[in-house]
């Protein structure tokens, strides 16, 4: 049984910088693409970022780009986002997922995935 636990997350004023973390029992992210989405009340679900299996990889939204950084730690079976000068748009509930095994972080990733986190709360204050 597949299962992404996230932690991290919680409340930080605008500048500030947060990590997550996403621990995945079931796969391993040395083959799976992974990738982070948020949502936000009253907007559709975004993707914010893919790394591929092999770590060299990796795509980010936008809003993001100079801000966020994706890794993985395959020892720890382990995806984190690292997030720094953290805006209040960028509040959200922040959710990884496994996208699948072998795939690329193409345009295509924000389309599916196989398997989700639970999501955590990030809220950004002016």
């Amino acid at each position: 049984q597949v299962q992404l636990v996230e932690s991290g997350g919680g409340s930080v004023q605008a500048g500030g910088s947060l990590r997550h973390s996403c621990t995945a029992s079931g796969l391993t992210v040395s083959i799976y693409a992974m990738g982070w989405f948020r949502q936000s009340t009253g907007r559709e679900r975004e993707g914010v970022s893919c790394i591929d299996g092999r770590g060299s990889s990796t795509d980010y939204a936008d809003a993001v780009k100079g801000r966020f950084t994706v890794s993985s730690d395959k020892s720890k079976n382990t995806l984190y986002l690292q997030m720094n000068v953290l805006k209040p748009e960028d509040t959200a509930t922040y959710y990884c997922a496994a996208l699948g095994p072998y795939r690329s972080c193409s345009g295509s990733w924000r389309l599916r995935a196989d398997y989700w986190g639970q999501g955590t709360q990030v809220t950004v204050s002016s």
